[in-house]
Protein backbone atom coordinates (compact mmCIF):
# COMPACT_ATOMS: atom_id res chain seq x y z
CA UNK A 1 0.00 0.00 0.00
CA UNK A 2 1.69 3.31 -0.97
CA UNK A 3 1.04 6.41 0.44
CA UNK A 4 1.62 10.37 -0.62
CA UNK A 5 2.06 13.01 1.84
CA UNK A 6 1.34 16.82 0.82
CA UNK A 7 3.60 18.09 3.32
CA UNK A 8 6.39 17.01 5.30
CA UNK A 9 6.30 19.53 8.36
CA UNK A 10 4.76 18.54 11.89
CA UNK A 11 1.76 16.08 11.04
CA UNK A 12 3.44 14.78 7.60
CA UNK A 13 6.79 14.29 9.78
CA UNK A 14 5.14 12.59 12.76
CA UNK A 15 2.90 10.31 10.27
CA UNK A 16 6.47 8.80 8.79
CA UNK A 17 8.04 8.97 12.50
CA UNK A 18 5.08 6.62 14.30
CA UNK A 19 4.29 4.47 10.77
CA UNK A 20 8.28 3.37 11.74
CA UNK A 21 8.13 3.08 15.39
CA UNK A 22 4.76 1.26 15.41
CA UNK A 23 4.90 -1.07 12.25
CA UNK A 24 4.49 -4.22 13.57
CA UNK A 25 1.74 -3.27 15.61
CA UNK A 26 0.17 -1.91 12.75
CA UNK A 27 0.33 -5.13 10.16
CA UNK A 28 -0.85 -6.65 13.33
CA UNK A 29 -3.88 -4.27 12.83
CA UNK A 30 -4.07 -3.91 9.17
CA UNK A 31 -2.23 -7.21 7.83
CA UNK A 32 -0.18 -4.44 5.40
CA UNK A 33 2.95 -2.95 5.17
CA UNK A 34 2.21 0.98 4.73
CA UNK A 35 4.75 2.59 2.90
CA UNK A 36 4.97 6.61 2.39
CA UNK A 37 6.81 6.60 -1.00
CA UNK A 38 6.77 10.34 -1.90
CA UNK A 39 6.13 13.53 0.05
CA UNK A 40 5.56 17.15 -1.53
CA UNK A 41 7.29 20.28 0.08
CA UNK A 42 8.32 23.29 0.30
CA UNK A 43 11.95 22.97 0.15
CA UNK A 44 13.71 20.06 -0.29
CA UNK A 45 16.70 21.07 1.69
CA UNK A 46 14.99 22.16 4.50
CA UNK A 47 15.70 20.03 8.22
CA UNK A 48 12.99 17.41 9.11
CA UNK A 49 11.78 16.10 12.18
CA UNK A 50 11.41 12.19 10.23
CA UNK A 51 13.91 10.25 8.35
CA UNK A 52 13.62 10.75 4.82
CA UNK A 53 16.18 8.26 3.08
CA UNK A 54 13.55 5.93 2.03
CA UNK A 55 11.33 9.15 0.51
CA UNK A 56 11.24 10.89 -3.13
CA UNK A 57 10.59 14.75 -2.37
CA UNK A 58 9.00 16.70 -4.96
CA UNK A 59 8.04 20.16 -4.68
CA UNK A 60 5.60 20.04 -6.95
CA UNK A 61 2.20 18.28 -5.03
CA UNK A 62 0.49 17.37 -8.29
CA UNK A 63 3.24 14.75 -9.05
CA UNK A 64 1.69 13.14 -5.65
CA UNK A 65 -2.09 13.08 -6.95
CA UNK A 66 -1.72 12.31 -10.30
CA UNK A 67 0.88 9.73 -9.72
CA UNK A 68 -0.46 6.15 -10.73
CA UNK A 69 1.88 4.18 -8.39
CA UNK A 70 0.14 5.97 -5.00
CA UNK A 71 -2.86 4.77 -3.38
CA UNK A 72 -3.39 6.79 -1.19
CA UNK A 73 -3.10 10.75 -0.83
CA UNK A 74 -2.44 12.60 2.93
CA UNK A 75 -3.55 16.07 2.17
CA UNK A 76 -1.31 17.44 5.49
CA UNK A 77 -0.35 21.21 4.17
CA UNK A 78 -3.24 22.73 5.61
CA UNK A 79 -5.05 25.63 3.72
CA UNK A 80 -8.14 25.90 1.79
CA UNK A 81 -6.71 27.08 -1.75
CA UNK A 82 -4.13 24.80 -3.44
CA UNK A 83 -5.32 22.07 -1.15
CA UNK A 84 -8.57 22.22 -2.39
CA UNK A 85 -7.14 21.52 -5.86
CA UNK A 86 -5.33 18.83 -5.09
CA UNK A 87 -7.75 16.94 -2.72
CA UNK A 88 -10.47 16.93 -6.20
CA UNK A 89 -7.27 15.94 -8.18
CA UNK A 90 -6.79 12.96 -6.28
CA UNK A 91 -10.27 12.24 -5.79
CA UNK A 92 -10.99 12.43 -9.32
CA UNK A 93 -7.72 9.98 -9.96
CA UNK A 94 -9.72 7.35 -7.92
CA UNK A 95 -7.24 7.89 -5.19
CA UNK A 96 -8.54 7.56 -1.25
CA UNK A 97 -7.73 10.84 0.33
CA UNK A 98 -6.94 11.25 4.09
CA UNK A 99 -6.73 14.53 5.53
CA UNK A 100 -6.39 16.93 8.84
CA UNK A 101 -7.51 20.20 7.51
CA UNK A 102 -10.44 21.09 9.59
CA UNK A 103 -10.84 24.27 7.70
CA UNK A 104 -10.98 22.64 4.15
CA UNK A 105 -13.11 19.91 5.71
CA UNK A 106 -15.58 22.36 7.53
CA UNK A 107 -15.83 24.82 4.19
CA UNK A 108 -16.05 22.15 1.81
CA UNK A 109 -16.78 19.00 2.85
CA UNK A 110 -19.62 18.41 1.32
CA UNK A 111 -18.69 18.92 -1.96
CA UNK A 112 -15.34 16.82 -1.38
CA UNK A 113 -17.49 14.37 0.13
CA UNK A 114 -19.45 14.18 -2.45
CA UNK A 115 -17.61 13.88 -5.45
CA UNK A 116 -15.31 10.88 -3.11
CA UNK A 117 -19.00 9.26 -3.39
CA UNK A 118 -19.08 9.88 -6.67
CA UNK A 119 -15.34 8.57 -7.53
CA UNK A 120 -15.98 5.08 -5.29
CA UNK A 121 -13.32 6.22 -2.69
CA UNK A 122 -13.41 7.51 0.67
CA UNK A 123 -12.12 11.09 2.20
CA UNK A 124 -11.42 10.48 6.12
CA UNK A 125 -10.57 13.58 8.39
CA UNK A 126 -10.22 11.75 12.09
CA UNK A 127 -7.40 14.02 12.33
CA UNK A 128 -9.11 17.22 11.49
CA UNK A 129 -11.20 17.51 15.19
CA UNK A 130 -9.32 17.11 18.49
CA UNK A 131 -5.67 15.62 17.78
CA UNK A 132 -4.92 12.23 18.55
CA UNK A 133 -8.66 11.65 20.07
CA UNK A 134 -10.56 9.42 18.29
CA UNK A 135 -13.76 11.26 18.40
CA UNK A 136 -15.39 10.95 15.07
CA UNK A 137 -14.42 7.42 15.57
CA UNK A 138 -16.59 6.91 18.56
CA UNK A 139 -19.65 9.17 17.00
CA UNK A 140 -19.80 7.38 13.93
CA UNK A 141 -19.10 3.62 15.26
CA UNK A 142 -18.97 3.35 19.38
CA UNK A 143 -22.18 5.62 19.82
CA UNK A 144 -23.79 4.61 16.41
CA UNK A 145 -26.94 3.24 18.25
CA UNK A 146 -27.48 6.38 20.23
CA UNK A 147 -30.05 9.64 18.92
CA UNK A 148 -27.21 12.15 20.17
CA UNK A 149 -28.64 15.44 22.34
CA UNK A 150 -25.39 17.35 22.88
CA UNK A 151 -21.95 17.50 21.67
CA UNK A 152 -19.88 19.94 23.96
CA UNK A 153 -15.95 20.14 24.12
CA UNK A 154 -12.82 21.88 24.72
CA UNK A 155 -11.36 21.65 21.22
CA UNK A 156 -8.96 24.31 21.02
CA UNK A 157 -5.71 24.21 23.35
CA UNK A 158 -4.29 27.22 22.68
CA UNK A 159 -7.39 28.85 24.26
CA UNK A 160 -7.97 25.97 26.86
CA UNK A 161 -4.09 26.88 28.26
CA UNK A 162 -4.86 30.61 27.94
CA UNK A 163 -7.92 30.06 30.50
CA UNK A 164 -5.74 27.60 32.24
CA UNK A 165 -2.99 30.23 33.30
CA UNK A 166 -5.47 33.03 33.91
CA UNK A 167 -7.18 30.82 36.38
CA UNK A 168 -4.55 29.74 38.16
CA UNK A 169 -1.75 32.26 38.23
CA UNK A 170 -4.21 35.50 37.98
CA UNK A 171 -2.53 36.65 34.71
CA UNK A 172 -4.34 39.32 32.17
CA UNK A 173 -5.10 37.78 28.49
CA UNK A 174 -2.56 39.49 27.07
CA UNK A 175 0.66 38.30 29.02
CA UNK A 176 -0.85 34.52 28.48
CA UNK A 177 -0.79 35.16 24.63
CA UNK A 178 2.57 36.04 24.28
CA UNK A 179 3.82 32.78 26.61
CA UNK A 180 1.38 30.60 24.33
CA UNK A 181 3.31 31.70 21.00
CA UNK A 182 6.66 31.94 22.65
CA UNK A 183 6.14 28.12 23.24
CA UNK A 184 4.53 27.65 20.09
CA UNK A 185 0.95 26.98 21.42
CA UNK A 186 -0.57 29.73 19.38
CA UNK A 187 0.57 31.49 15.97
CA UNK A 188 2.20 35.03 15.04
CA UNK A 189 -1.15 36.06 14.35
CA UNK A 190 -3.30 33.82 16.77
CA UNK A 191 -6.64 35.26 15.63
CA UNK A 192 -8.04 31.40 14.71
CA UNK A 193 -7.38 29.95 18.05
CA UNK A 194 -8.31 33.10 20.73
CA UNK A 195 -11.44 34.33 18.54
CA UNK A 196 -12.91 30.90 17.70
CA UNK A 197 -12.66 30.53 14.35
CA UNK A 198 -10.95 26.47 14.80
CA UNK A 199 -13.03 25.92 17.15
CA UNK A 200 -15.94 26.68 15.44
CA UNK A 201 -14.47 24.47 12.27
CA UNK A 202 -13.99 21.64 14.37
CA UNK A 203 -17.51 21.79 15.91
CA UNK A 204 -19.05 22.29 12.36
CA UNK A 205 -17.66 19.06 11.95
CA UNK A 206 -18.94 17.22 15.11
CA UNK A 207 -22.01 18.39 14.78
CA UNK A 208 -22.57 17.24 11.14
CA UNK A 209 -21.58 13.81 12.22
CA UNK A 210 -23.54 14.03 15.24
CA UNK A 211 -26.61 14.74 13.71
CA UNK A 212 -26.60 13.28 10.27
CA UNK A 213 -26.68 16.94 8.89
CA UNK A 214 -24.28 18.56 6.15
CA UNK A 215 -21.45 20.56 7.22
CA UNK A 216 -23.10 24.35 8.19
CA UNK A 217 -19.69 26.01 9.13
CA UNK A 218 -21.40 29.20 8.26
CA UNK A 219 -24.34 28.81 11.07
CA UNK A 220 -21.74 28.13 13.81
CA UNK A 221 -22.04 31.08 15.93
CA UNK A 222 -18.69 32.22 17.34
CA UNK A 223 -17.07 34.45 20.36
CA UNK A 224 -13.74 34.33 21.38
CA UNK A 225 -11.45 34.62 25.20
CA UNK A 226 -10.15 37.96 23.65
CA UNK A 227 -12.13 39.86 26.09
CA UNK A 228 -12.37 38.01 29.32
CA UNK A 229 -10.63 39.57 31.94
CA UNK A 230 -9.17 38.95 35.12
CA UNK A 231 -12.45 40.00 37.17
CA UNK A 232 -14.65 37.51 35.20
CA UNK A 233 -12.35 34.87 35.98
CA UNK A 234 -12.37 35.52 39.53
CA UNK A 235 -16.05 36.43 40.15
CA UNK A 236 -16.65 32.77 38.40
CA UNK A 237 -14.39 30.99 40.48
CA UNK A 238 -16.00 32.92 43.39
CA UNK A 239 -19.47 31.53 42.47
CA UNK A 240 -18.36 28.48 42.05
CA UNK A 241 -17.66 27.79 38.24
CA UNK A 242 -14.66 28.02 36.13
CA UNK A 243 -14.58 29.64 32.46
CA UNK A 244 -13.81 27.38 29.75
CA UNK A 245 -14.07 28.41 25.41
CA UNK A 246 -16.49 25.58 24.83
CA UNK A 247 -17.84 24.60 21.56
CA UNK A 248 -21.68 22.77 22.30
CA UNK A 249 -23.99 21.99 19.52
CA UNK A 250 -27.56 20.36 20.58
CA UNK A 251 -30.83 19.56 18.48
CA UNK A 252 -33.56 20.54 20.06
CA UNK A 253 -37.21 19.99 18.83
CA UNK A 254 -35.48 19.11 15.22
CA UNK A 255 -33.34 22.54 15.18
CA UNK A 256 -29.54 22.29 15.62
CA UNK A 257 -28.08 24.91 17.40
CA UNK A 258 -24.03 25.72 17.27
CA UNK A 259 -22.22 27.95 19.28
CA UNK A 260 -18.23 28.42 20.55
CA UNK A 261 -18.11 30.90 23.07
CA UNK A 262 -16.40 31.37 26.82
CA UNK A 263 -19.05 29.92 29.39
CA UNK A 264 -19.27 29.47 32.68
CA UNK A 265 -19.65 25.30 33.70
CA UNK A 266 -19.42 24.21 37.41
CA UNK A 267 -16.05 24.00 38.79
CA UNK A 268 -16.57 20.47 39.89
CA UNK A 269 -17.38 19.08 36.28
CA UNK A 270 -14.72 16.93 34.32
CA UNK A 271 -14.43 19.40 31.38
CA UNK A 272 -13.74 22.43 34.06
CA UNK A 273 -10.56 20.44 34.88
CA UNK A 274 -9.18 19.78 31.75
CA UNK A 275 -6.48 22.54 31.63
CA UNK A 276 -3.36 23.46 29.41
CA UNK A 277 -3.31 22.45 26.02
CA UNK A 278 -5.51 19.50 26.45
CA UNK A 279 -8.63 19.04 24.68
CA UNK A 280 -11.96 16.66 25.80
CA UNK A 281 -15.57 16.52 24.69
CA UNK A 282 -18.57 15.67 26.26
CA UNK A 283 -21.24 13.59 24.19
CA UNK A 284 -24.57 12.94 25.31
CA UNK A 285 -26.25 10.12 23.87
CA UNK A 286 -30.16 9.52 24.82
CA UNK A 287 -29.06 5.42 25.65
CA UNK A 288 -25.41 5.84 27.06
CA UNK A 289 -25.86 9.24 28.58
CA UNK A 290 -22.75 11.25 28.79
CA UNK A 291 -19.06 9.99 27.84
CA UNK A 292 -16.10 11.89 27.99
CA UNK A 293 -12.87 11.69 25.83
CA UNK A 294 -10.44 13.32 26.79
CA UNK A 295 -6.45 13.66 25.33
CA UNK A 296 -4.28 15.41 23.22
CA UNK A 297 -5.71 17.79 21.16
CA UNK A 298 -2.77 18.39 18.81
CA UNK A 299 1.30 17.48 18.24
CA UNK A 300 2.85 15.54 15.72
CA UNK A 301 2.40 12.13 17.15
CA UNK A 302 -1.28 12.58 18.53
CA UNK A 303 -2.22 14.13 15.27
CA UNK A 304 -0.24 11.24 13.27
CA UNK A 305 -1.96 8.26 15.33
CA UNK A 306 -5.65 9.80 13.55
CA UNK A 307 -4.06 9.96 9.99
CA UNK A 308 -2.95 6.22 10.71
CA UNK A 309 -6.23 4.79 12.08
CA UNK A 310 -7.93 6.57 9.13
CA UNK A 311 -5.47 4.78 6.79
CA UNK A 312 -6.00 1.24 8.86
CA UNK A 313 -9.66 1.63 8.27
CA UNK A 314 -9.79 2.46 4.56
CA UNK A 315 -6.79 -0.89 4.29
CA UNK A 316 -9.63 -2.79 6.18
CA UNK A 317 -12.29 -1.79 4.08
CA UNK A 318 -14.35 -0.58 7.30
CA UNK A 319 -15.09 2.59 6.29
CA UNK A 320 -18.46 3.92 5.49
CA UNK A 321 -19.78 5.19 2.20
CA UNK A 322 -21.63 8.36 4.11
CA UNK A 323 -19.37 8.89 7.08
CA UNK A 324 -21.57 11.89 7.91
CA UNK A 325 -25.15 9.85 7.27
CA UNK A 326 -26.46 13.13 5.70
CA UNK A 327 -27.46 11.27 1.83
CA UNK A 328 -30.76 10.81 3.34
CA UNK A 329 -31.00 13.83 5.28
CA UNK A 330 -32.52 17.20 3.97
CA UNK A 331 -30.39 20.44 5.56
CA UNK A 332 -31.50 20.29 8.71
CA UNK A 333 -33.06 23.66 10.22
CA UNK A 334 -31.06 25.71 12.28
CA UNK A 335 -32.44 27.34 15.80
CA UNK A 336 -31.61 31.08 15.98
CA UNK A 337 -29.14 32.97 18.24
CA UNK A 338 -32.63 34.84 19.75
CA UNK A 339 -34.19 31.46 20.46
CA UNK A 340 -31.13 29.57 22.61
CA UNK A 341 -32.06 29.59 26.07
CA UNK A 342 -29.27 29.30 29.07
CA UNK A 343 -28.16 30.41 32.41
CA UNK A 344 -26.16 33.68 32.06
CA UNK A 345 -23.60 35.65 33.81
CA UNK A 346 -23.75 39.41 34.10
CA UNK A 347 -21.02 41.59 35.13
CA UNK A 348 -21.69 45.36 35.55
CA UNK A 349 -19.42 48.07 36.45
CA UNK A 350 -21.85 50.65 38.62
CA UNK A 351 -22.26 53.42 40.69
CA UNK A 352 -22.47 52.35 44.16
CA UNK A 353 -25.53 53.87 45.78
CA UNK A 354 -28.83 52.75 47.21
CA UNK A 355 -31.45 51.54 44.75
CA UNK A 356 -29.31 50.47 42.03
CA UNK A 357 -29.64 46.62 42.30
CA UNK A 358 -32.87 47.33 42.37
CA UNK A 359 -33.29 49.03 39.82
CA UNK A 360 -31.41 46.60 37.82
CA UNK A 361 -33.76 43.49 39.16
CA UNK A 362 -36.73 45.70 38.11
CA UNK A 363 -35.60 45.19 34.75
CA UNK A 364 -35.11 41.57 35.02
CA UNK A 365 -38.51 41.33 36.16
CA UNK A 366 -39.89 42.91 33.69
CA UNK A 367 -38.57 39.94 31.53
CA UNK A 368 -39.40 37.18 33.58
CA UNK A 369 -35.48 36.95 34.51
CA UNK A 370 -34.51 36.11 38.35
CA UNK A 371 -31.35 36.15 39.71
CA UNK A 372 -30.17 32.93 40.94
CA UNK A 373 -26.48 34.24 42.43
CA UNK A 374 -24.98 37.88 43.13
CA UNK A 375 -21.84 39.25 44.12
CA UNK A 376 -21.19 42.81 44.55
CA UNK A 377 -17.50 44.59 45.44
CA UNK A 378 -16.44 47.90 45.52
CA UNK A 379 -13.40 48.58 42.70
CA UNK A 380 -12.13 52.27 43.67
CA UNK A 381 -12.08 55.31 45.20
CA UNK A 382 -14.88 57.01 42.50
CA UNK A 383 -17.62 54.96 44.31
CA UNK A 384 -17.98 52.15 41.46
CA UNK A 385 -18.85 48.72 42.36
CA UNK A 386 -18.39 45.71 40.04
CA UNK A 387 -21.38 43.62 40.30
CA UNK A 388 -21.43 39.86 39.47
CA UNK A 389 -25.00 38.27 38.60
CA UNK A 390 -26.41 34.64 37.64
CA UNK A 391 -29.72 34.29 36.17
CA UNK A 392 -32.05 31.96 35.39
CA UNK A 393 -32.31 30.15 31.83
CA UNK A 394 -33.93 32.23 29.30
CA UNK A 395 -34.05 33.04 25.74
CA UNK A 396 -31.12 35.01 24.74
CA UNK A 397 -33.01 37.62 23.08
CA UNK A 398 -35.04 38.56 26.70
CA UNK A 399 -31.81 38.53 28.12
CA UNK A 400 -30.12 41.08 25.49
CA UNK A 401 -32.94 43.25 25.49
CA UNK A 402 -32.75 43.41 29.34
CA UNK A 403 -29.24 44.08 29.67
CA UNK A 404 -29.79 46.83 26.69
CA UNK A 405 -31.97 48.88 28.92
CA UNK A 406 -29.81 48.28 31.75
CA UNK A 407 -26.91 50.09 30.14
CA UNK A 408 -28.86 52.70 29.46
CA UNK A 409 -28.78 53.92 33.14
CA UNK A 410 -26.32 56.61 33.88
CA UNK A 411 -25.26 54.59 37.02
CA UNK A 412 -23.78 51.48 34.47
CA UNK A 413 -20.17 52.96 33.44
CA UNK A 414 -19.00 50.66 30.90
CA UNK A 415 -20.90 47.52 28.83
CA UNK A 416 -22.11 45.16 30.38
CA UNK A 417 -20.06 41.62 29.97
CA UNK A 418 -22.91 38.46 28.96
CA UNK A 419 -21.11 35.14 29.27
CA UNK A 420 -23.08 31.82 28.70
CA UNK A 421 -23.80 29.62 31.73
CA UNK A 422 -24.06 25.81 31.45
CA UNK A 423 -24.47 23.23 33.61
CA UNK A 424 -23.61 20.63 30.63
CA UNK A 425 -26.27 17.89 32.63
Amino acid sequence: MNIGILGLGTVGGGVVNVLNKNKNEIYRRSGVNIKVTYAAVRDINQARICPTGNLKLTQDPFAIVNNTDIDIVLELMGGTGLAKELVEAAIANGKHVITANKALIATHGNELLSLAKDNNVHLLFEAAVAGGIPILKSLEQGLSANKIEMVAGIINGTGNFILTEMRDKGRDFSDVLKEAQALGYAESDPTFDVEGIDAAHKLAILASIAFGCELQFDKVSTEGISKIEGEDVAFATELGYSIKHLGIAKQIDGKTQMRVHPTLIPKTHLLANVDGVMNAVLIKGNAVGPTLYYGAGAGDEATASAVIADLVDIIKDTVSDDILGWQSFETMPHQAEDDIESIFYLRLLATDKPGVLADITSIFAEHNISVEAVIQKKIDAQNNAHIAIITNSVKTVEMNTAVNEIQKNDFIQETVKIIHVETLD
